[in-house]
């Protein structure tokens, strides 16, 4: 069975993680950015490393967000960096506003700014494809927590891309090719998160308020930035591959003694995506095809080598 530490929300999980049955093992010295810092934005947190991978040929890349309810955590060590470098996969890593820095800015909500950020990092990531010597059609994304919830939410989100724009990187996609989210929160919604959590008192910060009872009160006239940043509410049938897990067994309806990572929210966001006929994973301690892959990378080798569908 695999153990995982709720710490990794805040680092990186492979570091974190390499003695757990080899599933997340990395090379002790990991490698240095071929470029770091490099900024896609004016604000000093919208910046990002990037890790080039030998190749005779354009790489796929692992765009990595990192997870700290967009409150905190850091763009170094991007999880699966070493194996990705050894198997011809590039990485960018990116930091972004979080929710103090949203605040401070009086965007409105929040958690506007990290998504905005993530979306406008990956545009700039495809507008460096020619310099960087990626394929930007296999570009996969990668995090913990509220870095997954991220990850999930440019999966399912509509292309966001301005391709008739002045702006050249605005020009680019903001889809991602397939997504690798741990423990990741995959709605905002207060009432369908009660309802899969009881106890669950994680969310409110995203938009600005003080408790999840306000939060609760509040619902209906949120509600249109509800569903613009619930991945629940963006998944259509044309979502890429996901693979989502959880280090504990879903009970949808029960309360968790860590809430914002129960498997619950992945048990919720798996059953429309069974609906909707799309092609994803979920797996946690005990699940069936857990050991489909040698590990949990073996995912992100499939969908980031295999052949791209026209």
């Amino acid at each position: 069975m695999i153990r995982i530490s709720k710490f990794f929300v805040y680092a990186g999980i492979a570091a974190i993680l390499g003695t757990a049955s080899g599933i997340f093992a990395q090379t002790p010295t990991l490698p240095k950015p071929t470029q770091a810092n490099v900024p896609y934005g004016p604000h000093a947190l919208q910046v990002l490393d990037f890790y080039q991978a030998k190749s005779a040929q354009p790489t796929p890349l692992l765009f990595f967000i990192h997870g700290g309810g967009w409150c905190s955590g850091d763009k170094a060590n991007p999880d699966f960096l070493a194996q990705c470098l050894v198997a011809g996969i590039s990485v960018a890593s990116i930091n972004y506003r979080l929710i103090p820095d949203a605040t401070a800015e009086k965007i409105t909500p929040p958690v506007k700014a990290c998504l905005d950020d993530a979306a406008r990092a990956l545009q700039f990531v495809r507008s460096q494809a020619v310099a960087w010597h990626l394929d930007k059609k296999r570009i996969g994304g990668c995090g913990g927590s509220a870095g997954g919830f991220t990850c999930l939410w440019l999966a399912f989100h509509p292309d966001m891309a301005a391709p008739q724009g002045t702006d050249p990187i605005a020009r680019e996609s903001t889809r991602l090719h397939c997504v690798l989210a741990f423990v990741p929160q995959t709605s905002l919604d207060p009432q369908q998160m009660k309802a899969w959590i009881p106890n669950n008192d994680y969310g409110h910060h995203a938009f600005a308020l003080h408790n999840m009872q306000e939060f609760l009160d509040k619902r209906d006239q949120l509600l249109p930035w509800i569903k613009q940043f619930s991945p629940y509410a963006l998944a259509t049938a044309d979502a890429p591959p996901v693979c989502l897990f959880y280090d504990n067994v879903p009970a949808l309806g029960q309360p968790y003694k860590d809430p914002p990572h129960s498997a619950n929210f992945g048990l919720g966001l798996a059953g429309k995506l069974k609906a909707l006929g799309t092609d994803y994973k979920f797996y946690y301690p005990g699940s069936l095809g857990i050991n489909q892959y040698p590990d949990l990378f073996g995912f992100l080798v499939e969908q980031l080598k295999g052949p791209v569908a026209k």
